[in-house]
């Protein structure tokens, strides 16, 4: 692949676009209505899931095809697996190519490890995306600035989907919540990457798209997972005042239910085939985040749904009623990954079968020709 398109010009592109607008290191994502572009094909490379299966086949279905990767390094070299998601998208338009790196997994060892197993190439990446304030996302993010900074574009962007991305998380029982981590702005603006929040759909890179905040309506729940507090301490944590969603408790630095109001999807619209929609831990709803993707686009056709569902923990009906009506949306392939869970497998080996398409870390999905 080759590129024809200066690294300045694109971003310009990315700006006009995606409407972001630079201050202080921070940059907001505009309302403006996004025209989503086209690509010929994608291939996504999965850098860290909870899994690996070592002896993957390659599979094709419906036009999608998995690969497993060739291992570029021998014993004691390892596909290392971990609680988490990292993928590596890599996009191609004629003679026109993107690389985008989306989550970061947990821990940067575990990130740094695969990506040289892979043999991934860090000097060809034009943006970082962060899907969601979960440490299992954002984890590996800074030790692998730490050691690639100097490889990747000086005028880095990281797009977010919202400003509480940068809010103090917890995890654990009621009366027994223990730390979940902070997403910390300074320690980026240190290391000179410009955030980008996209609370409004945002074109990436001439390539790809988010959704901004999804919309929530149907069947869909958003599952007990995190709780989260609102505020900024010494600089570190998330400015809530200028958000209408939140409610005078949060306003006060309550700790108060996780509700996702910042975890966007990343998306491609792939020639002939149709959206390919990524919800890297879709806490919000993957049917949700469908019709997010759709609304913004104005694309119906679904290719692939890609990525983590957060049904691990819903009850068997749940995930059976979620599917059926996935299902309407007729995609061309589902791949679950991370937090799917068995049972979303079970759920769609009995209800669209001829759909589901199995990856794990190290694997290769390719969509378009």
């Amino acid at each position: 692949m080759t590129r024809n398109v200066k690294r300045r010009d694109f971003l310009a592109g990315s700006v006009a676009l995606g409407g972001a607008a630079a201050v202080d290191g921070f940059s907001f994502a505009s309302a403006a209505q996004i025209e989503v572009p086209v690509v010929d094909k994608l291939s996504v490379r999965v850098l860290i899931d909870s899994t690996h299966n070592l002896f993957l086949r390659p599979a094709t279905v419906n036009g999608a095809s998995v690969l497993p990767t060739t291992v570029s390094a021998g014993f004691p070299n390892v596909i290392h697996t971990q609680w988490g998601l990292s993928l590596w998208l890599e996009s191609q338009r004629g003679n026109e190519s993107r690389t985008l790196m989306l989550d970061y997994g947990y821990t940067p060892d575990v990130l740094i490890n695969n990506m040289g197993i892979m043999g991934v190439d860090v000097k060809k990446i034009d943006a970082l995306i962060v899907s969601h304030g979960h440490f299992d996302h954002y984890g590996g993010l800074m030790g692998f600035l730490d050691k690639y900074r100097s490889a990747l574009p000086t005028d880095l962007k990281l797009y977010a989907g919202g400003e509480d991305n940068f809010c103090h998380r917890l995890i654990g029982a009621p009366g027994q919540l223990t730390d979940f981590g902070t997403l910390d702005r300074r320690a980026l603006a240190a290391q000179k990457v410009t955030t980008v929040l996209c609370e409004n759909p945002t074109v990436i890179a001439g390539h790809a798209f988010t959704t901004g905040q999804i919309k929530r309506a149907g069947i869909e729940k958003v599952l007990p997972n995190t709780m989260v507090e609102y505020g900024i301490k010494e600089g570190l944590g998330c400015d809530a005042t200028q958000y209408t969603h939140f409610t005078a408790a949060e306003l006060r630095g309550k700790t108060v239910p996780d509700e996702h109001t910042h975890e966007h999807a990343t998306c491609f619209n792939v020639k002939d085939r149709g959206l390919v929609v990524i919800t890297s831990c879709g806490h919000v709803g993957i049917l949700n985040t469908i019709r997010q993707a759709q609304e913004v686009s104005g694309v119906e056709r679904l290719h692939a749904l890609v990525g983590g569902f957060h049904l691990g923990p819903a009850t068997p009906d749940y995930t059976d009623q979620v599917v059926t009506e996935l299902k309407t949306f007729a995609p061309d392939v589902v791949v679950p990954m991370h937090c799917s869970g068995q049972t979303f497998v079970d759920s769609v080996q009995k209800i669209m079968p001829d759909r589901l398409l199995l990856a794990s870390a190290a694997a290769r999905l390719n969509f378009g020709a």
